[in-house]
């Protein structure tokens, strides 16, 4: 008798990690492994979610009307044109089923978030990497790579976990080479952080392009990373499909009420969007004043290198700073063993990593380097 055979494509996949949360041993654990924002949901969601609590026995609108109103109002788009889903990565895996067949390829950067390939496989697709230019996107390389076969490309714009961001104009560019059979999604997750002038979340183009497609989160930001919710708008054939595919209950009432509370709650995005241009700078500057290289972020996180020298290293950073009680999360599986990604955090937790790290850092200064050869 033979047994079930699971697919090839899926035993391709390395099961998505996420980053520590404990710290044994510390008495207090600042966790600043996960990109969660450090100012916790809006107070209107929390009281949106007790409110709820006497009515869970129902089931929740399978549409999500009113969230999808709330997102479209604040927004400016087409309600009849979102998609909302258990967080971002449920909206990336309804898209790769919709339009990867057994043999096509998606597309994704070298140090994209990891999802990308892991939707990509359990479609039954092949996963083509592009690679980056001094840990950015690059579209000529993306370019290069599609093919006759290739269906969907991946972009995090913003990308996690490295910080960087393409330009608006760069986006356009992309867009406008792809052919248009490709599907070109923009995962913005980190969007409302950004503050540089030329970026853009894509909106324009989800909404103007029949292949581009645009999706959105509300773990960062908003503070609902534990009621997963996301949403993605673009064309209305694609967001056809994408009901098509989805569970007929997928986004919980939960998440809708207090996601319509959150999108509303515009004084504490802003709060958040402060404490970042704040504490982002801070923490750039002073690890790097410690003799740590911090790649450039537009983000709420940052990506520190540490030199390939035994006890200066990436892994021994990370000891270090858990035995403080200081949780940051290793990138090894995005092909950067030599980084560790630290969210920016309250301002008690960035003061304490910039002093940790300047106490790991002076260690080196007073043993000898290694030996080499």
């Amino acid at each position: 008798m033979t047994k079930p055979v699971v697919r090839r494509s899926v035993l391709a996949i390395d099961a998505y990690v996420p980053g520590k949360s404990a710290a044994p041993g510390a008495a207090r654990v600042f966790k600043l492994s996960a990109n969660e924002t450090p100012l916790g949901p809006s107070p209107k969601a929390v009281d949106a979610l007790r409110a709820l609590a006497p009515k869970i026995a129902a089931y929740p609108d399978g549409s999500a009307t009113r969230l999808r109103q709330a997102i479209g109002a604040a927004h400016g788009l087409d309600p009849e044109r979102i998609v909302c889903g258990a967080g971002s990565d449920d909206i990336l895996a309804l898209l790769a089923h919709a339009f990867i067949e057994p043999g096509d390829e998606g597309i994704y950067t070298q140090y994209g978030f990891l999802e990308y390939r892991i939707v990509i496989l359990a479609a039954g697709g092949v996963p083509v990497i592009a690679p980056e230019t001094n840990y950015k996107a690059s579209v000529d390389a993306i370019l290069e790579r599609v093919t006759e076969r290739t269906k969907i490309v991946f972009l995090a714009n913003p990308n996690n976990p490295t910080g960087t961001y393409l330009p608006k104009s760069e986006i356009l560019r992309l867009a406008d080479a792809l052919p248009p059979h490709v599907v070109l999604v923009i995962d913005a997750a980190y969007a409302e952080y950004v503050r540089a002038e030329d970026y853009s979340a894509a909106l324009e183009l989800a909404a103007t392009r029949d292949n581009v497609v645009t999706t959105r989160t509300f773990s960062k930001i908003y503070g609902l990373a534990g009621l997963r919710l996301g949403w993605g708008y673009g064309a209305a054939p694609i967001m056809d499909a994408l009901n098509r595919l989805r569970g007929p209950f997928n986004v919980s009432a939960a998440a809708i009420e207090a996601g319509i509370e959150a999108v509303r709650d515009k004084a504490h995005v802003e709060a958040a969007i402060a404490h970042n241009a704040r504490w982002l700078p801070f923490l750039t500057r002073e690890i790097e004043a410690v003799g740590l290289e911090v790649l450039p972020s537009v983000a709420n996180f940052i990506a520190i290198r540490f030199p390939d020298e035994a006890g200066r290293t990436a892994a021994d950073a990370d000891r270090f700073l858990t035995s403080r009680g200081l949780v940051l999360r290793a990138i090894g599986a995005y092909g950067m063993p030599q980084f560790l990604r630290l969210t920016v955090g309250s301002e008690e937790a960035d003061r304490l990593v910039v002093a940790a790290l300047g106490e790991f850092t002076a260690s080196w200064r007073a043993a000898p380097r290694a030996a080499h050869g």
